[in-house]
């Protein structure tokens, strides 16, 4: 079994926003004309082997790039295979609490997920504050993203120290997952990820050969029951994102756990 706690089901105006322009460039995405069916994702999932996907909405300062309610309409076409992941408009805090909690209570979500970087404000902003209170009593993780900007925005808002150390001390009851594994501020991660019960790292927009060396060795060891599987789809498939993990020479019990294990403990799947 394999699960794949990070991923999107892209909405046109998700492909077009400008501010994966330089993504694009990168990569030689092409913008398609026409919306991507979900079947499309749900058959690339079965290419590699992904049993289960959690899928986000994406909310920033100009709006829902893909909607909470687009996202519940995905996964209630394939309820087997998909998840909703929320995300909010952070500038009213009050809205956004009452969002979430339709999300989660209406809607089914597991989980909020919101990227720092979208708005500018690193996670212990005192905006997110109301929403990890929420988080708690709806007992679901927050993800959010860690790690240097893939697109042309600032990347200091993923810096995990000391941004969520300072969520972690004050909300101790809050389960956090940093996606994007830190890179390049892994160790920073890694260090959150052992001195806190409940921080685990996600390893979402890597592929398996691009793990750097500290995190394997981590995932190897002790760190086995806190590292997570996630691709970032649509920015690199499932296949290429599985493609070289036989190198990563996991034993049994830490592949298991990492593909899937621990993802259904934290989401209670």
């Amino acid at each position: 079994m394999t699960v794949d706690v990070w991923m999107q089901h892209p909405t046109l105006r998700f492909l077009r926003d400008d501010m994966f322009e330089s993504l694009r460039r990168w990569t030689g995405t092409q913008i398609p004309e026409e919306e991507i069916p979900v079947g499309l994702t749900v058959e690339l999932m079965d290419q590699a082997g992904i049993d289960h996907g959690f899928i986000c909405a994406w909310y920033g300062p100009s709006g829902p790039l893909i909607s909470n309610d687009e996202v519940a309409a995905f996964a209630a076409a394939h309820s087997d295979r998909l998840s909703g992941v929320a995300s909010v408009d952070l500038r009213d805090p009050v809205a956004a609490v009452r969002e979430l909690r339709r999300a989660v209570r209406d809607l089914g979500f597991r989980a909020l997920r919101i990227g720092p970087w979208l708005w500018g404000w690193p996670p212990n902003h005192r905006l997110y504050y109301p929403l990890y209170a929420e988080c708690v009593e709806l007992s679901i993780p927050f993800m959010t993203q860690v790690g240097h900007t893939g697109p042309l925005r600032s990347s200091e808002t993923g810096r995990p120290i000391p941004y969520l150390d300072d969520v972690a001390l004050d909300f101790p009851e809050l389960t956090i997952i940093g996606g994007h594994i830190g890179y390049p501020w892994t160790t920073e991660m890694i260090a959150l990820a052992i001195k806190y019960p409940n921080v685990y790292i996600d390893t979402s927009a890597y592929t398996a050969r691009r793990y750097p060396a500290e995190l394997v060795d981590y995932l190897r060891g002790h760190g086995r029951h806190k590292v997570l599987f996630g691709t970032n789809y649509p920015m690199i498939t499932p296949a290429r994102a599985l493609e070289h993990l036989d190198d990563l020479r996991l034993d049994d019990e830490a592949r298991e756990l990492f593909l899937d294990g621990n993802a259904r403990r934290i989401f209670g799947r």
